[in-house]
């Protein structure tokens, strides 16, 4: 991690952590956050493979499945708020702590179900796991992360998430043919969980929250150690920046609290519902019986499409990667929408829509941080995760019923009108954040 320079260190206290402690400090915390964001992903993936068999061997209707798929997006409704507000509250590391604590009880639960409420139940509580992922991990990591280069670590986030998504894919297939396997896919994340935990154990709390908080000497201790890189003054000066739900929707946060939910939204609904049934859209559109490919295909595009988001969003900045791939995405639903009879045309904007909306998201583990101060950051990106997850959960609720009553084409009619509000509300709000210290980004959105 790069030194801060003296004159931004609370006192002009000098650095004197060495370097073995940055790199300890740097490797954990990165790799305990990428892990739970892998978690994240591998567990929305996984119903994917395994929602076929466990329909059958558990007896769930359409709305059963529905409610099973969308349960871990509802849960984050509730988990990214409340974890949000606990880690703004309390500290970042114990809620760093606790939510993957759940993601490793409810991952072993899973495999003991005995009925579709019972697995609703589970994945809820996990969802609100993830929720308390969203709200602390990339923050954390941004609040030791110095400002160039900050775009690029925390969009890895997002291709832990796309990795972890395509592993709980291809980890469905290969116990697809066993009886009962999806128990095993399913709780596979346990393993995930084990080795994350262990890694969290060494971590520190943030030095910006407790400037935030007013903990100053703490906070030295810690820059002293580790040498962060940190504009202190400035936050010092926002530590008293009121805090909680309210605050988000003040006249000097109600731009970002309207921005970051609805990129958010906008980015995640038709991708979650989509990926959650694409056997059953793969069905629909007359595409043949190799729907398992098609959804390793969806899965490993995905990766390719957030790794190329990471690699670029230093380069270009954070609105060029945003808003135009929202208006190109929702032309490519729209036109798989009016020609779903017409192979190239179905399978090329399929791809583009899942590359282009997949290098987006690398933004999602971005700009909601940036875009709120260090004392409101966590209760805003865990609010701005849980409107996300509104729209996530209905789309996956939703697209079976639809499917089955009105048919795909107005289904992906109604995902690109989405991705086209997303690009209108982001041309209009969104900030330029590069290469700015997370004391000014909130600023700069305001």
């Amino acid at each position: 991690m790069a030194m801060t320079p003296v004159s931004q260190r609370p006192h002009g206290a000098p650095a004197v952590g060495s370097p073995r402690d940055r790199a300890r400090l740097h490797f954990r915390l990165k790799t305990a956050t990428q892990l739970g964001q892998g978690l994240d992903g591998y567990v929305i993936g996984g119903i994917g493979m395994a929602m076929t068999a466990l329909t059958a061997d558990l007896h769930l209707g359409t709305v059963a499945q529905g409610l099973v798929g969308a349960s871990p997006l509802i849960g984050i409704f509730f988990g990214g708020p409340v974890f949000g507000w606990l880690a703004d509250r309390f500290g970042r590391r114990p809620v760093f702590m606790v939510d993957m604590l759940i993601f490793l009880i409810s991952s072993v639960a899973q495999f003991f179900v005995a009925d579709g409420t019972q697995l609703f139940l589970i994945r809820l509580v996990m969802g609100l796991a993830i929720g308390g992922e969203y709200a602390v991990g990339a923050p954390l990591l941004s609040e030791y992360a110095p400002s160039k280069g900050r775009g690029r670590l925390l969009g890895s986030l997002e291709i832990s998430w796309y990795v972890g998504y395509a592993l709980a894919t291809v980890v469905g297939a290969l116990f697809a043919e066993t009886d009962g396997g999806w128990r095993w896919s399913l709780s596979s994340g346990a393993v995930i969980a084990v080795v994350c935990l262990a890694l969290r154990g060494g971590v520190p709390e943030s030095a910006r929250w407790l400037l935030s908080r007013g903990r100053t000497e703490e906070a030295r201790t810690l820059i002293e150690r580790y040498g962060i890189e940190l504009d202190a003054e400035a936050e010092l000066a926002d530590s008293g920046e009121r805090a909680g739900f309210r605050a988000l929707f003040s006249r000097k946060h109600l731009r970002a609290t309207v921005f970051a939910g609805t990129f958010w939204a906008a980015l995640v609904l038709p991708y979650f519902a989509i990926g959650a049934f694409w056997s059953e859209v793969f069905e629909a559109l007359n595409m043949g019986d190799n729907a398992v490919a098609a959804l390793l295909v969806y899965a490993f595009t995905a990766v390719a499409g957030v790794t190329l988001g990471c690699l670029v969003v230093e380069r270009i900045g954070r609105r060029k990667l945003l808003i135009p791939p929202f208006w190109i995405t929702a032309v490519c639903l729209a036109l798989v929408a009016m020609w779903p009879d017409v192979t190239p045309v179905v399978v090329g904007g399929f791809l583009f829509f899942i590359f282009l909306n997949a290098a987006s998201s690398a933004l999602t583990a971005v700009y909601p941080l940036e875009v709120f101060p260090t004392a409101l950051r966590t209760t805003g990106v865990g609010f701005a995760a849980a409107i996300s997850r509104v729209g996530a959960a209905i789309g996956t609720f939703l697209l079976p019923m639809g499917l089955e009553h009105v048919g795909p084409r107005f289904v992906l009619l109604v995902g690109a009108a989405v991705l086209a509000l997303g690009g209108l509300v982001s041309h209009f709000l969104a900030p330029e954040t590069t290469d700015m210290d997370l004391a000014h980004t909130a600023r700069a959105g305001r």
